[in-house]
C-alpha cells in the first residue's frame, strides 16, 4: 500500500466511526437561564490592573498578587471597541454595539450608522432591535443597574433610541428637533416594560415643581408609571429594600449620578452597587423564565474623567463586590456571567516601583528605596494620564498622593479622554465557551443571544 492510500483509508476510517451515532446530549452545548453583564465604564486593562493592586493592598496585601473575582472566570477575550465613525469610542456606541449587535456613530443609541448625528428625521428606518426589547418579547425578566444616570448612554442602551445620547430628558431636545417623533430616554424608560431598573438621574423625570428639568413643571414620570404599572418608586435604599417583590421596581437615587465611594457619608441612604444588585437579583431570580440584568459600574470613568485614580479604582472594588456577590448568589449551570467594559482610558501604570509600593504613592526605586526622581529632579507617582486637567505650564508642581489625589497629566484638557485600545472581556457559566480570541464589540451580543439559545 502506497502512503497516499494509507492515508485516504485511515481518513476514511476514522469519518465512519464518527458518522455511526449523533453527538450525545451531554456534548450538547448547555443553554443559560440567565444572563448577568457587569460593564465597568472605562475599565480598561490598566485600571483592571491598578484595581488588584489597589484591592489587595487595602487588605494589608503587597497588591500584585491579589486576583479580582471576575479575574478567575474560564474564558477571556480582546475586545476591539472603535466606533464605525471614530478610532476612539464613546459609551453611546459601544454599549449600543453590545444590546444590538450593530456597531455604530459615536454618541448614537439604537440607531444605525446611516442615521446624522442629533437630526431626529434621519433616525426614521435606522431603527435597530434592541436586546432589551428580545429578553421581554420572549417572557424573561430584566433588569438594569447602574450607578449613573439611568438615562445615561450605557444603561439606556439596554432599553432606549436616540439619536443623540444627550436626549436624557424633555428639555435637553432642541427646540427645531422637538415634535418631530423623537422622544426623550426617560420618558423612554417609563415606557417600556422592565422589572427592575435602579440608579441616579431623577432630574430628567420631574419638573421644575419636583427639583427636575423637564419642560412642563408639574411632570412626574415616575409618579406615571408607578400608577399604571403598581410598581414601587424608591428613592432610598430603606424603600428599595422593603419593596413588594411581585410589582416591578423604579429606583432614583440622586438629581444626577450617584455619589462616588470615596464622598459616600456613613448615613447615607444611597444604596450601594452591591445592594442594587443584590436586589436585582433576588428579584429577578423569581422569575421561573430567567432573566437578563445589565449592572454598570459608571463612575469609574467618571473617576478618571476627572483625572483622580484614587476615585475611579475605589469604584472598581465596589464593583468587584458586586461581581462576588453575583458569582455567590446564582448557580454557575444556569447563569452566564460576563464582566467587560465599554472602552478604555488614557491611564497608565509607570515607572520602577518596588513591588508592593502603594500604588495612589510615588514611584519608589526597588533597588535603594528612594524617591525615583524625573529629570526635573522631582519625584512622580505611578499612576498618571496622557491628557486631562493635570497638566501644568511651567515648572512641574510637587505631585499629590493618596486615594483623594489628582494624578498628573501630559496634555492639557479639562477632562480626560477615552483610549482606543481593546478591553477584556471575562466569561463563565453556559455560553462562555464563545468569549475567545480578539472580538468585535457587537459580537457581545451574539454571545448573549447563543447562550441564551435563540436562533441567529
Amino acid at each position: 500500500m502506497t502512503l497516499r492510500s494509507l492515508v485516504l483509508a485511515t481518513t476514511a476510517a476514522v469519518l465512519a466511526l464518527g458518522a455511526g451515532a449523533p453527538a450525545a446530549a451531554d456534548d450538547a452545548p448547555k443553554k443559560a437561564k440567565n444572563v448577568i453583564l457587569f460593564i465597568g465604564d472605562g475599565m480598561g486593562v490598566s485600571t483592571v490592573t491598578a484595581a488588584r493592586i489597589y484591592a489587595g493592598q487595602k487588605l494589608g496585601q503587597t497588591g500584585e498578587e491579589y486576583v479580582l473575582p471576575f479575574e478567575n472566570f474560564d474564558n477571556v477575550a480582546l475586545v476591539k471597541t472603535y466606533n464605525v465613525d471614530a478610532q476612539v469610542p464613546d459609551s453611546a456606541g459601544t454599549a449600543s454595539a453590545m444590546h444590538t449587535g450593530v456597531k455604530t456613530r459615536i454618541g448614537v443609541l439604537g440607531y444605525g450608522p446611516e442615521i446624522t448625528l442629533g437630526d431626529c428625521a434621519s433616525g426614521a428606518g435606522n431603527e435597530l432591535a434592541l436586546l432589551g426589547e428580545e429578553v421581554i418579547a420572549k417572557g424573561l425578566g430584566l433588569g438594569i443597574v447602574s450607578t449613573a444616570r439611568l438615562t445615561h448612554a450605557t444603561p439606556a442602551s439596554v432599553y432606549a433610541r436616540s439619536v443623540n445620547r444627550d436626549w436624557e430628558g424633555d428639555s435637553a431636545i432642541p427646540e427645531d428637533q422637538r415634535g418631530l417623533g423623537c422622544t426623550d430616554i426617560a420618558r423612554q424608560l417609563v415606557d417600556s416594560p422592565f422589572d427592575v431598573a435602579l440608579g441616579g438621574g431623577s432630574a430628567a423625570f420631574f419638573g421644575k415643581d419636583s427639583g427636575g428639568r423637564r419642560l412642563v413643571d408639574t411632570a412626574d414620570l415616575p409618579g406615571e408609571w408607578a400608577a399604571r404599572t403598581g410598581g414601587t418608586f424608591a428613592t432610598d435604599l430603606n424603600t428599595m429594600a422593603t419593596a413588594p417583590d411581585d410589582k416591578p421596581l423604579l429606583g432614583l437615587f440622586s438629581p444626577s449620578h450617584m455619589t462616588y465611594m470615596v464622598e459616600r457619608e456613613a448615613d447615607s441612604t444611597e444604596p450601594t452597587l452591591t445592594s442594587m444588585t443584590a436586589t436585582a437579583i433576588e428579584r429577578l431570580s423569581r422569575d421561573p423564565e430567567g432573566y437578563y440584568l445589565v449592572v454598570e459600574s459608571g463612575r469609574i470613568d467618571h473617576g478618571h474623567h476627572a483625572g483622580k485614580a484614587g476615585y475611579a479604582l475605589e469604584e472598581a472594588v465596589e464593583f468587584a463586590r458586586a461581581i462576588q456577590w453575583a458569582i455567590d448568589n446564582t448557580d454557575p449551570e444556569e447563569t452566564l456571567i460576563m464582566v467587560t467594559a465599554d472602552h478604555s482610558h488614557v491611564f497608565t501604570i509607570s515607572g520602577y516601583p518596588k513591588r508592593g509600593n502603594p500604588i495612589l504613592g510615588l514611584v519608589t526605586n526597588p533597588l535603594d528605596e528612594s524617591p525615583s526622581l524625573a529629570e526635573d529632579g522631582k519625584p512622580y507617582t505611578t499612576l498618571g494620564y496622557a491628557n486631562g486637567a493635570g497638566a501644568w505650564t511651567g515648572d512641574r508642581p510637587e505631585p499629590e498622593t493618596g486615594v483623594t489625589a489628582s494624578q498628573q497629566a501630559a496634555i492639557p484638557l479639562d477632562s480626560e479622554t477615552h483610549a482606543g485600545e481593546d478591553v477584556a472581556l471575562y466569561a463563565n457559566g453556559p455560553g462562555a465557551q464563545n468569549v475567545r480570541g480578539v472580538m468585535e464589540q457587537n459580537l457581545i451580543h451574539d454571545v448573549i443571544r447563543k447562550a441564551f439559545g435563540w436562533a441567529e
